[in-house]
């Protein structure tokens, strides 16, 4: 009787992935910024509030930028954020809730 060879298994070189396809964009480095000032809401129904926070750290650390926050949020409160370039638009009516006008 003739025995029959198993052939090895081929390895194939793999590397684990550790999230989805365009990830590596979103968990990039985040920045820390401590929320300063309320400026005031806005958005069509006012659920928009809109802020000024001092970044931490990363390249633009001391520099203090108005952004927008969605969900609740009080003086004191961090917000990690993915980029420090961009700043949010001014509002400009002292409207408490609604869209520019």
């Amino acid at each position: 009787m003739a025995k029959t060879q198993k052939k090895p298994q081929q390895q194939q070189s793999q590397q684990k992935q550790t999230g989805t396809k365009g990830s590596e964009k979103i968990l990039g480095d985040v920045v820390p910024a401590l929320v300063q000032e309320f400026i005031g809401r806005t958005g069509f129904r006012g659920e928009i509030t809109q802020v000024k926070c001092l970044v931490e750290a990363g390249r633009d650390k001391g520099r203090v930028i108005r952004r927008n926050v969605k969900g609740p949020i009080k003086i004191g409160d961090y917000l990690m954020l993915r980029e420090t370039e961009i700043e949010a638009r001014r509002i400009k009516s002292k409207v408490t809730k609604g869209a520019y006008t």
